[in-house]
């Protein structure tokens, strides 16, 4: 099998441009994915004909997260089928936020959209986001109606309390995998986190830019197959290490350690 430019234990960082290419598409969509094979097909189809319908040019870089089961070989097959699709693959599981670095990093579209492989968001919403874009950095979606059991929707409430108290987040729903970033606000972040806390490190660092991110609500579905893997022991302890870590170095104001930053490098000088 051809190897994958992700085909690393870290995060992949690219060279990239000041300028856009003319030849980058308009839109990157980004759909990190682990163990998804009862999904990422379906959410595929629909992710490529919203696309068809809205956008002369795109693409879409699936990031597989070291899955254990047919995931890569389903988005293999639907890359050979067209291609605006592009599979990323880490050769082991590393963690959610390494992979959204990844799928940055590799991003060309002047837009650069996230979100997950299992289906729970209804791509017709990225118009709403679309609509709100217009002088602002970026664009976050919120779910009005958040459709996961119980005890997600718990940890999910402390989890933003956390962000809130620790980080001094505004925003209401941290981790919705429903995003929208103008390419030039991602530029230059010195990310560090590589599991559940990239989300509220994206959003600390573009805040300390100055970036205007606006909110607004998107619809959520309940997951239709396969298991979602965010409230294992060994990921919520990466994630509350990570968000203290962050915060610590926030307050302080001091870099990310050396090797540690990557995933979306600085646009280089243009050239005449």
């Amino acid at each position: 099998m051809t190897p994958h430019p992700a085909d690393s234990d870290e995060p992949a960082s690219p060279p990239a441009t000041a300028e856009a290419d003319p030849k980058d598409p308009e839109i990157s969509v980004i759909l990190p994915a682990f163990n998804e094979e009862e999904n990422v097909g379906r959410t595929l189809d629909e992710v490529l004909s919203y696309l068809s319908s809205r956008f002369a040019s795109a693409e879409v870089l699936v990031v597989d997260d070291g899955s254990r089961d047919r995931t890569a070989a389903i988005v293999e097959e639907w890359a050979c089928q067209d291609g605006r699709v592009k599979l990323l693959r880490h050769p082991r599981n590393v963690g959610y936020g390494a992979a959204l670095r990844t799928g940055f990093a590799a991003a060309r579209g002047r837009l650069v959209f996230f979100t997950d492989a299992d289906g729970q968001f209804n791509m017709a919403d990225l118009d709403l986001l679309l609509a709100n874009l217009d002088g602002a950095d970026g664009v976050l979606g919120v779910r009005i109606r958040r459709r996961d059991p119980a005890l997600r929707l718990a940890a999910a409430w402390v989890w933003n309390l956390l962000v809130r108290l620790l980080l001094g987040l505004p925003q209401q729903d941290v981790d919705c995998a429903f995003k929208l970033y103008r390419r030039e606000a991602l530029a230059g972040l010195q990310l560090t986190c590589v599991g559940a806390a990239l989300n509220a490190e994206i959003l600390a660092r573009l805040q300390a830019k100055g970036c205007l991110l606006r909110q607004v609500g998107v619809s959520h579905r309940p997951r239709l197959a396969g298991s979602a893997s965010g409230l294992r022991p060994r990921v919520v302890a990466r994630a509350l290490a990570e968000l203290l870590s962050l915060a610590v170095s926030l307050h302080r104001g001091s870099r990310p350690a050396r090797g540690l930053s990557a995933g979306i490098p600085e646009p280089s000088p243009s050239r005449d």
